[in-house]
């Protein structure tokens, strides 16, 4: 048997198989719906370089082995193959491209024999998928020891049983890489994967970020409601490059490891979700899912099509629900995928289609409607804890530097001790500021983030009219959802407007000399954490500012395990105290065991639904005070 013959006539076999399984997964993602005019082309394909080695492998590199395995195993297959493309697809035959081909096989050899290894550790993290995962380290493998030892032993040794054995290890990676992925096996993931850095659904995460003109890559897409975009009720009703997206799973647990919801045993996890919309995708059941459950789901009992309806028949409705909407998911994820706006885009469906609001969230939805508060409360006494600190009330053809937006969490009383001293500390500093007082309405976040999107447009639009008679150069609030909406989401209805966390605000104001609080005795002995709020940190890069804050007034911050970007959350976003699906244990129960596994008396937070989360937590618990607290008693 002619060596040269056997490599050319696998090299295009492969190349059949992967074209083969690219047009069969290719066509699971054609059901879904057309993306925007103009968006997507051709050319995105030359962005994958770039996003394949800078934003992808910024967040795999989070993870140092597995960075280093991903390169030599991934590196070494792309390079392997395409230097057996140039050397016997185009004929060239060079003794020294064999060379360099047995160098990348090595390379793709030592990457995978660590894979196996991570697998097979004692210590192996619970996160990561089994069943065909654990094989695939193995095939891969099989592939590049096939090719190296075709490269290696001399051709007259390329005969008999030697030349079937080398043959079957290359067949046998070459088969799970191409036809083993058209059926959905492990490796659709790179193909998928690839395709999805082109076809992202959301381009701007790619974008340099250098104003404020650019929409940060956290607000959720606006529905075009008039053209009965009610949200996604069977898998063809998400949009094509979404499908594409949810096959780029490398199913590692990520996401499963940073979530709230799961970690609290909510019947949420969302790498079972991500491959439950795959499944739904192609038509079957979650028999084969190799993975964690969805807490208290079993797993096989769910099966699905593209056509068929998601929730209830692939997916309990229950677990759309135990989202707080916190992307830790979607900052975990080595492959951008995006969780939350799935989840969501089902939301919307349930609720302005199906009309199926667990908990309190349809009251809500109709006070919102009626009243402009969550809670029906008279808006004219969203301000009246401000009466006795000559706090002004924003007149129209009166500019002011500063407008205080406060939130719904105004009417709680708990709150209104976070807004009083933030007045204070602007009183002091001199700023000119003004509130809406009995004009100010609900942003409309929560409606959102519970799938109405009428109600959130309708809320933006009432909120819009009312700004839009005032003069001011700049929003100011103490609620990072507040900030979310105002900053990001309102801008795809027209409206752009200048907005500062109230932590970044007083910072600024230190930094310009008109605040000079000094150490405060009474925290100079206790020990203080600081808990970031998803809104204002995974959604807005805001981390620093409270930190940097909080050490001019002689507070060292000890951080807990999980902090910054990579936060735990409250459990108080995204509707999730309205809807309260049941766990075995609270989020903020979790968030508040943080704190005390490293001895905090004190837990600094910025935000006033994470307040209201974490003091709500019962027993011996640290005291819970919002930086705006703490900057008002060092001023004192």
């Amino acid at each position: 048997m002619n060596p040269v013959f056997v490599i050319t006539a696998l090299l295009w076999l492969s190349m059949a198989g992967l074209a083969f399984a690219l047009l069969k997964r290719a066509a699971y993602w054609r059901e879904g719906r057309a993306t925007a005019a103009g968006v997507y082309g051709w050319a995105n394909l030359l962005t994958i370089p770039k996003r394949y080695f800078v934003d992808l492998h910024h967040v795999v590199a989070r993870d140092p082995y597995i960075a280093k395995t991903h390169v030599a195993t991934a590196g070494g297959a792309i390079l392997a193959m395409a230097l057996v493309f140039i050397n016997y697809g185009l004929a060239i035959y060079s003794p020294w491209l064999d060379k360099a081909i047995f160098i990348a096989a090595i390379i793709m050899l030592v990457g995978a024999a660590f894979v196996y290894k991570r697998r097979r550790a004692k210590n192996v993290p619970a996160r990561l998928s089994h069943g065909p995962w654990d094989s695939l380290p193995l095939l891969l493998g099989s592939f590049a020891l096939g090719l190296a030892l075709f490269m290696l032993l001399p051709a007259s040794w390329m005969s008999g049983a030697l030349a079937i054995i080398v043959a079957l290890l290359i067949a046998a990676g070459a088969y799970t890489m191409t036809f083993g992925a058209a059926q959905g096996g492990p490796m659709k993931h790179a193909m998928a994967g690839l395709l999805h850095l082109a076809f992202h659904p959301r381009q701007e995460r790619f974008k340099e970020k250098t104003g404020q003109e650019v929409v940060p890559p956290t607000a959720l897409k606006k529905p075009v409601l008039d053209a009965k975009e009610y949200g996604v009720g069977k898998p063809v009703e998400f949009r094509w490059n979404q499908l594409l997206s949810f096959d780029a799973c490398v199913q590692c647990g990520k996401c499963e490891a940073a979530c709230p919801a799961f970690a609290s045993g909510q019947p949420l996890n969302p790498k079972k979700l991500i491959q439950d919309l795959v499944v739904g995708m192609v038509g079957g059941s979650d028999s084969q899912y190799a993975g964690s459950p969805t807490p208290g789901i079993p797993v096989g009992r769910h099966s699905g099509g593209p056509a068929k309806p998601l929730i209830s028949q692939m997916i309990e409705a229950d677990t759309i629900w135990s989202c707080t909407t916190c992307r830790a998911c979607v900052q975990e994820c080595p492959m951008l995928i995006e969780h939350v706006d799935a989840i969501v885009d089902m939301r919307r469906n349930q609720t302005l289609v199906e009309g199926n609001v667990p908990g309190k969230g349809p009251i809500t939805l109709a006070n919102l409607r009626e009243t402009g508060s969550q809670n029906g409360y008279d808006i004219g006494a969203r301000y009246d804890w401000s009466v006795d600190l000559q706090v002004q009330v924003a007149q129209p053809g009166r500019p002011v530097d500063v407008l205080l937006i406060a939130g719904e969490g105004a009417f709680d009383m708990r709150y209104q001790r976070t807004l009083r001293a933030l007045a204070k500390v602007m009183n002091k500093a001199g700023v000119d500021y003004a509130v809406l007082g009995g004009a100010e309405t609900d942003t409309g976040d929560t409606a959102r983030r519970l799938g109405d999107e009428a109600t959130f447009q309708q809320c933006a639009s009432k909120l819009m009219n009312t700004l839009s008679q005032y003069q001011f150069r700049r929003i100011v609030t103490a609620d990072p959802h507040v900030l979310h909406s105002l900053r990001n989401e309102y801008r795809a209805l027209g409206g752009y407007y200048e907005v500062q966390h109230h932590t970044a605000f007083m910072a600024e104001l230190v930094e310009k000399g008109k605040l000079s609080p000094k150490a405060a005795a009474v925290f100079n002995d206790k020990k203080i954490t600081y808990h970031d709020p998803c809104y204002l940190g995974r959604y807005n890069g805001e981390t620093e500012a409270p930190r940097k804050l909080l050490k001019t007034i002689g507070i060292k911050v000890v951080e807990m395990e999980r902090h910054g970007m990579r936060a735990r959350c409250c459990g108080g976003g995204g509707g999730a105290p309205l809807t309260d699906i049941p766990g075995k244990q609270r989020i903020p129960d979790i968030r508040i065991a943080d704190a005390k596994s490293i001895g905090a008396e004190v837990v600094a937070v910025g935000c006033p639904q994470c307040t209201a989360m974490l003091e709500g937590v019962v027993g011996p618990r640290p005291e819970v005070l919002d930086v705006a607290e703490l900057v008002a008693a060092a001023l004192e």
